[in-house]
């Protein structure tokens, strides 16, 4: 028996070397290290840029979130209510509402005397800016009315406004609204009722 000794013809071959090839830099060496760079530079960026902290009474108990709203509801059992306008020259004005049964037996809806206090805290979230966010303390004039200073991003935007009692009753009131405009109302929550 004869064995074949004719060479093995393959058709074209290429007569350059593989690093002047498109394909070979492109899918070869290009892909993976564009990859390589990206994946340095989300990790990069997710370290440099830290999520915010929440500002609202949030606690963990074992892996389970729960919301204290014992707040909200004290502010609903005392049928609370305010008004807070923006001035332009950056002042806030708050008038603390209560129910007029209150202001005729001189008592809150739970037997405490009718008082205003001193002060009241107050806090602006802005819903995506850290940067935006204000706090104050609206200290007490006159009869219901509450003055502080505080200096607003001229941009309308989306914000979280609290204004809560730090003292013997610690209540809170919440709205959400687009600041700066002119006026806001404080309502109790619903969801008491």
């Amino acid at each position: 028996m004869k064995k074949s000794t004719s060479p093995t013809n393959f058709g074209h071959q290429d007569t350059q070397p593989w690093y002047k090839n498109y394909m070979v830099l492109v899918f070869v060496i290009g892909l993976p290290l564009f990859v390589v760079v990206a994946c340095i530079w989300f990790v990069f960026y997710s370290v440099q840029i830290k999520d915010t902290v929440v500002r609202d009474d949030w606690y963990m108990d074992g892996k389970t979130l729960y919301q204290d709203v014992s707040r909200d509801k004290l502010a609903h059992d005392l049928d609370l209510r305010g008004e807070m306008t923006f001035t332009e020259n950056g002042q806030v004005i708050f008038n603390l509402e209560y129910p007029q049964q209150s202001l005729e037996s001189g008592k809150l809806l739970d037997g405490t005397p009718l008082y205003y206090p001193d002060k009241l805290t107050l806090s602006i979230s802005h819903a995506t800016d850290i940067s935006k966010d204000r706090d104050g303390i609206l200290k007490h004039t006159k009869g219901n009315e509450y003055i502080a200073d505080i200096k607003l991003d001229t941009l309308e935007s989306k914000y979280y406004v609290q204004v809560s009692n730090e003292g013997k009753l610690n209540w809170r009131l919440r709205e959400v609204g687009k600041l700066p405009k002119d006026h806001i109302s404080f309502k109790p929550l619903k969801s008491f009722g």
